[in-house]
This record gives structure tokens, sequence and C-alpha cells, in this order.
């Protein structure tokens, strides 16, 4: 197919990519093409993790860091890993690029929070809230609106989004002064706040454990070197084909995640437009706001975190 100035190959056109909607991976490829420039805000220039799924969504998937052969419009990221281990990651720039890491099977978009201009230090803050058990989803709901406050207090930007599975994502765009260690830091305290106005474990935890959870986590800990999200208007390997949706605050209260989806997300951009439209003109300074949390002043300086991950190697 012609993208752009690029002629990208798609191979097996017509292969059932979500059987239980009929959709292939041409339809895969055609929902990104059309929404190449709202989803490439969010994925340019940084790192992007593959997740294929050669067979679609009821087939088996595996994790690729390192970027096979590719065109010249498709870019390239060395990044070397505390354990000695270094990779090159593929990073989707322009829509040619995209639609040819969709042909390889990559249903979602997974990317770092920091793009290759200063890859240790992320340029967003995240704020994930996983549901613990099936039933969550009104307390997720809930918890949001006190990220939201919380947030609002501290004069920081939030936008929330949809994760396209069971939870909900709520960013920080950040100026990238910090390293992933001290985001990390900033965010705990962040979520541990939320979980004392919440007051109720049952709804929302901070617990580490995933044995001793019983409420929605308020996850932290995404914020850590070498972490992924699914980013903005990606699609997830579900049967219905869901997507990550941004939201406006207003919504949040009554929203249904299953409403967002690789048929319906086109119309759904003709309506509200994109709501993350200037976000990244937004990013704002952590470290002025440490103090605010009762944290120790910020170290632009600490790279040496044992919080980054690396539970994905060895590399393929």
């Amino acid at each position: 197919m012609r993208v752009g100035r690029h002629e990208v190959k798609i191979s097996n056109p017509e292969k059932l990519f979500f059987p239980e909607r009929g959709l292939t991976k041409a339809d895969l490829v055609q929902y990104y093409v059309d929404l190449a420039q709202c989803a490439l805000n969010h994925i340019r220039r940084r790192p992007f993790h593959m997740k294929r799924y050669p067979n679609g969504v009821e087939g088996d998937y595996f994790h690729q860091k390192r970027v096979p052969a590719h065109p010249d419009y498709v870019g390239e990221q060395f990044v070397r890993f505390p354990s000695g281990h270094s990779t090159i990651f593929a990073v989707i720039d322009n829509a040619a690029a995209l639609a040819w890491v969709i042909n390889l099977g990559c249903i979602e978009l997974h990317t770092w929070h920091s793009r290759v201009d200063d890859i240790e230090r992320p340029d967003y803050m995240l704020i994930d809230l996983d549901p613990t058990t099936d039933g969550q989803w009104q307390d997720v709901l809930v918890i949001a609106l006190v990220v939201r406050e919380v947030l609002d207090e501290l004069e920081l930007p939030s936008y929330p989004k949809t994760s396209g599975s069971t939870g909900l994502h709520i960013l920080t765009p950040v100026r990238p002064e910090l390293p992933f260690p001290e985001v990390r830091r900033f965010a705990k305290a962040v979520a541990q706040e939320v979980e004392r106005r919440v007051g109720d474990q049952r709804v929302a935890t901070t617990t580490w454990k995933v044995a001793d959870r019983k409420g929605v986590f308020v996850d932290y800990g995404q914020n850590a070197r070498d972490r992924t999200i699914a980013s903005a208007y990606s699609i997830r390997p579900t049967p219905d084909a869901r997507a990550s949706a941004p939201l406006r605050w207003d919504e949040v209260p009554g929203v249904d995640p299953a409403a967002f989806t690789l048929e319906t997300m086109r119309r759904r951009l003709e309506k509200v437009g994109d709501l993350t439209a200037g976000m990244w003109r937004r990013r704002v300074s952590l470290a002025s706001r440490f103090a605010a949390l009762d944290l120790e002043p910020a170290d632009p300086d600490r790279f040496d975190d044992r919080s980054w991950h690396t539970a994905l190697e060895p590399w393929v």
C-alpha cells in the first residue's frame, strides 16, 4: 500500500486478526494509517518495543526489542541495559514506519517514556490504575478523580485515557530533566497520597505484592526505565479490538471502555477531535514540586536505580 511517499508491503492482508469481529490485518493497518498523526504524537522519537502477534489475537505472540532488517524510513536507537546487554530498537516517526511495524504483527504500540534525544529522562509521568479483581471498574473511576485532585493541587496537567484493557492511565507530560528513578519516586508519592485520601485498602492500594492486594493498584512502578504502556490510540489484543482512548475528565465518571474499538475510534475522533493535541507543549517541571509531597529534593544525576526493568531478557 502507498503510505505518504513510500510503498509499504503488507503480507497476508486478509489474514483474520480479530476473528470475533471479522477484522483482518489490512483493517488493522488501515486503522493506524488513518489515525497516524494522532498516534505518532505519542510514539514519535521513542524506542519502540515490538510485541508481535503474527497470527492475530488468537495466536501466540512474542516480544522483540531488536529491530529486524528494515527500510530506511524506519529509525533505530541503540540502548544499553544495566545487565550489560544492549539492543537496537525501532523508532517509528512516520506513517509508513507505523504501517511497516503493524505488518509485522504489532497490534499494540509499546514505547518507552523517554525520547531518543535524551533516552535516560522520561517526558511523562504515569499513574496506572490497575484492577486487582473483576468488578472494580467503578472503583477505578472514583480513584481517577482523586488522582486528578492531587495533580491539580500540584498544578500538574493530567490526561486520562482508557488502557484498552481493564484499567485507566493518567499521564502528566513533564520536562525531560529528571532520570527515571526520580520520576518514579515522585509518582510513588503521588500514588501514596491518592491511597491516603481514598482511605480504604479494599478500594485503592499501593501494595506491591500482588497476593496482598485487594483494591485497585495505584501503580507508580510503570515509571521505571524500560517499562512500556500501550500508547494513546493503540489497539489492544482483545477479541473486540479495543482501543486505548483519550478522555475528557467530564467523561471519566461514566466511561465504558468497551465503547472504544478499532471500529469506533474514527467516529470518536470526528466527534471530539484529538483530546491529546497540544499535550506535549504542556510539559512541566517535576523538580520544583518534590517539596510539596514532603520528598527530598530531586537528584538529576540519579541513574543507578534497581527499578530498571530487565524481565524480558534474553533478547529476541
